[in-house]
């Protein structure tokens, strides 16, 4: 047999026998001639046969009789392999391409009605995620994912950090006792789902890993329903050794993000343009920073007044700095840093000069998508920072003790994959960018 090519490999090859397999988009059954779109992981061919329909008083080939019927009754979304002949035809809109029907063989047929259309709700299609998923522009954005994800990866591999896979199954809370999905382990025990890789990445620069990343999930007990939160994501996360502040981290971050963006707009640049109307645009370094008071006057002097008691920007005012950032600096992304202590978790280290955390949020696009920080290193700073918040130095017992043994100065951040696609896509929820997404209400498919 005729080895499979795939769709975007057709238009190179010359006119002569292929074999192609895939899904059915469209069906057009005329008198004369039918056409079917057929669709694959890459793209989609226009697929065409000379209709032999039944007349009595003629002889007529069996093969093309039956070949003209299958197609007639091939319904959308039925998987198949087609043997035929390339052409190469311009006056073809679809490539300049299309292969006449020789044979065609069934996988398997769909059935005749799909329960969504174009104009689905986002909950009935998330119902029917998978052939939500068929389409073009769906498909692109896990093709988007996948070299954004190998880029970062590129990145820290070629600076020699080491990857980790932390556990997501965990003995006590990894950042709080809020947010906690809590399951029976054995012997009467119980586990936590992990919130965050933090306490893993903190205990590789005890064991003197240096740098370390990770890329998996975690998962948070939350119960919002809103565009940017989800119960079970992608965290994208990374911790370094022998820093100075957490501007070294920043600097690392922005360095990431560049070169991820990048490799995204030099791949799919010109497809994202037609697909979802967005031009890649690859940040400048360094990017802005702005201290969080001077945040809160900028955001003031626009109009608007956070209503937050705690000083933290809410979202809306995350979109009015952000904006102001895009007004003065023609800038996606901006560093909000020097956080109060009381805003932060126990592990931030304080600037005694300040009385302000070493940390940043990191916004692209009006909307939240890293918090990063210099670790506290010193055991008996941390031990106060932790009592300080109200925390009970037993329950911190195995974490502590990653710095009762000596521990260099280090931070790291958390990085949401899904908001990072969702802005860079331009899409109004991460639940577009989600494979399959969870949430309070959601937990199947």
């Amino acid at each position: 047999m005729t080895e499979r090519i795939l769709v975007n490999q057709l238009a190179a090859r010359p006119d002569g026998p292929v074999v192609v397999s895939g899904w059915v988009e469209t069906v057009r059954d005329q008198k004369k001639v039918q056409f079917i779109i057929l669709r694959d992981e890459t793209g989609a061919v226009q697929l065409v046969n000379p209709a032999t329909r039944p007349d009595p008083e003629a002889e007529q080939d069996a093969a093309a009789l039956a070949l003209t019927d299958a197609i007639s009754n091939l319904a959308h979304g039925t998987f198949l392999t087609v043997t035929g002949q390339l052409k190469h035809d311009e006056r073809v809109k679809l490539g300049g391409i299309e292969i006449k029907i020789g044979a065609l063989q069934i996988a398997a047929a769909a059935l005749p009605e799909t329960p969504i259309a174009a104009d689905s709700s986002m909950d009935k299609r998330m119902d029917w995620r998978f052939l939500d998923l068929r389409q073009r522009r769906n498909n692109l954005i896990f093709r988007v994912s996948t070299t954004l994800e190998h880029a970062m990866r590129q990145y820290w591999v070629d600076r020699d950090y080491v990857e980790l896979h932390t556990p997501k199954l965990m003995s006590s809370p990894s950042e709080s006792n809020a947010e906690l999905f809590a399951l029976p382990y054995f012997e009467d025990k119980t586990a936590y789902l992990a919130q965050s890789p933090q306490h893993y990445k903190q205990m590789a620069q005890a064991a003197g890993f240096g740098k370390i990343f990770e890329i998996g999930d975690v998962f948070r007990a939350d119960p919002s329903f809103t565009s940017r939160h989800a119960t079970e994501f992608t965290s994208v996360d990374a911790e370094i050794s022998w820093i100075d502040s957490h501007e070294d981290v920043a600097a690392m971050q922005e360095e990431l993000l560049a070169a991820a963006i990048q490799a995204v707009k030099d791949k799919h640049g010109q497809e994202i343009a037609e697909l979802f109307g967005v031009e890649v645009t690859v940040p400048t370094l360094p990017f802005p920073r702005i201290p969080l008071v001077e945040a809160h006057e900028i955001v003031k002097a626009r109009g608007y007044e956070i209503p937050r008691t705690d000083g933290d920007l809410d979202p809306e005012g995350e979109r009015q700095i952000s904006a102001h950032v895009q007004e003065t600096y023609g800038h996606q992304f901006v560093f909000i840093t020097d956080y109060h202590p009381e805003i932060r978790p126990f592990y931030h280290m304080v600037d005694p000069a300040t009385g302000l955390t070493k940390s940043y949020d990191l916004l692209f696009n009006g909307v939240e998508i890293t918090t990063g920080a210099q670790r506290e290193h010193r055991i008996e700073v941390l031990e106060q920072q932790a009592l300080a918040k109200g925390l009970k130095l037993d329950g911190l017992a195995h974490y502590l003790d990653f710095f009762r043994y000596g521990m260099p100065p280090h931070g790291g951040f958390g990085m949401g994959l899904a908001r990072v696609l969702m802005l860079l896509l331009g899409e109004a929820s991460i639940r577009e960018v989600t494979f399959l997404f969870r949430g309070p209400t959601r937990l199947a498919p």
